[in-house]
């Protein structure tokens, strides 16, 4: 019980320190923050987990880091953030070096997203929608 209160301290002044751009830009203070995302992400934290997989996705080093960072956008997506469920969709769409573009499941999850009040996910799927017409 006094790790999951240490894990949701560290969590909540990393977010904090992650908007000074001096600390990010230290290899020790980043190394640090990402160690609290990750653990908060693992402990299955919805939030941390959206959070921690756009951070992977698109400003991690490696495809292993945009792999992980798509996995934890899925566990949060399928939790019902709506902006990890959006992301998902876009990937989907996208295709990625494993899988081919494939609309029919970005579909699901902008209706996911939709369902949980993403401002675009209606606007994705309309489009996605006229396209195949």
């Amino acid at each position: 019980m006094l790790w999951r209160l240490k894990a949701r301290a560290g969590y909540w002044l990393a977010r904090r320190l992650f908007h000074w751009s001096w600390f990010v830009r230290q290899p020790r203070g980043w190394t640090w923050l990402e160690g609290q995302f990750s653990r908060m992400a693992n402990l299955g934290d919805v939030g941390a987990q959206s959070f921690y997989g756009h951070i992977l996705t698109f400003r991690g080093q490696g495809l292993g880091a945009r792999e992980e960072g798509v996995r934890l956008l899925r566990l949060a997506a399928l939790a019902g953030d709506g902006k990890a469920a959006y992301q998902v969709g876009v990937i989907s769409l996208a295709g990625t070096t494993s899988k081919a573009p494939d609309p029919v499941e970005a579909a699901r999850w902008w209706t996911l997203a939709a369902k949980a009040g993403h401002p675009l996910a209606e606007i994705k799927l309309k489009s996605l929608e006229t396209r195949d017409i």
